[in-house]
């Protein structure tokens, strides 16, 4: 029996992270990871003590018809890197690597070809978070060395990635 490899057993636990997420349009899990040892995880949502768009039963963005990757000062969820990170002492994010998930809240499916936003990109380098990990499929994910994104500022390029 073929064991499942560390990329994967760590996106796993990011994909159940996912589970928690309030957001209507996308459920993103994160988790922070150092020597092996899972250091925080969070999940998106609205800020603690606010109504969650679940709770709400709709998402302002979604209504207004606002293209992913764009307009997030009207989003009510604080990110799932964000969170991670929020929960992590900063001494245990150097050198660490984050693993993030998308699925779609229809039917828990994998969404592929995602990154994070250009507001996490710069909370992960300032959190000093070398690496981050994002599934593609179930088995299938990419590696991000956070060094590429100060060598190609998307913030100075019109290049958001998302």
């Amino acid at each position: 029996m073929e064991r499942v490899s560390k990329e994967n057993y760590y996106l796993d636990i990011a994909q159940t992270v996912a589970e928690r997420s309030t957001c209507l349009r996308r459920k993103f899990g994160a988790i922070i990871v150092k020597n092996d040892v899972i250091i925080s995880t969070g999940y998106n949502g609205a800020p603690r003590g606010r109504q969650n768009c679940n709770d709400l039963g709709y998402c302002y963005r979604e209504q207004l018809k606002i293209p992913r990757g764009e307009r997030y000062e009207l989003c009510r969820s604080v990110h799932a890197e964000q969170n991670a990170i929020i929960a992590a002492p900063r001494d245990q994010m150097l050198g660490a690597t984050l693993y993030m998930v998308c699925v779609l809240p229809e039917d828990g499916s994998v969404c592929a070809g995602m990154n994070s936003c250009m507001m996490c990109k710069r909370v992960i380098l300032n959190a000093g978070i070398e690496k981050v990990v994002i599934r593609d499929t179930p088995d299938e994910y990419r590696v991000v060395n956070t060094v590429d994104w100060i060598k190609d500022d998307d913030s100075l390029s019109g290049k958001f990635g998302y």
